[in-house]
């Protein structure tokens, strides 16, 4: 009896597995996870424009390059301007991670909710059956009888 329990539990667990795997892949699908690649190239450009930014105003104080052609603290501002992109961007992406697990956690509880629904009625129909098939002052009948 030991051996059957263990095997129906390992084949609960396999089964898990494979759903969170599942779950995993659609999750990636939905776009729960954004591609490595394209964050990885979005942030490298924000970066090097940002610092490109930075070390050209930084120029243009020290050395007076770009003098005439570039107001005070604009480079600086846009610098700020893309950081700021790049944060409401990123709040983006958190958004809409959380709503697609708030939908996958509002679907799961569904289930079990219909689950334990059917539980509930099954055992409501297996009540009757048992205390039909016990005798007189619920003992069990003998076969003899």
């Amino acid at each position: 009896m030991a051996t059957d329990e263990t095997r129906l539990l390992r084949e609960e667990l396999e089964h898990y597995r494979a759903e969170k795997e599942r779950i995993r892949q659609i999750v990636g699908q939905i776009g729960g996870q954004p591609s490595l690649r394209r964050t990885r190239l979005f942030n490298a450009v924000i970066l090097t424009v940002v610092v490109l930014l930075f070390l050209v105003d930084l120029a243009r104080e020290l050395f007076g390059l770009f003098a005439g052609t570039i107001p005070p603290f604009v480079l600086l501002e846009v610098a700020i301007f893309l950081l700021s992109l790049k944060i409401v961007w990123m709040i983006h992406l958190q958004m809409k991670l959380h709503h697609f697990q708030f939908w996958i956690l509002n679907s799961l509880d569904f289930q079990v909710n219909e689950l334990s629904r059917r539980m509930r009625s099954l055992e409501q129909r297996q009540v009757p059956r048992a205390a039909g098939r016990a005798g007189p002052a619920g003992k069990k009948r003998s076969r003899s009888s």
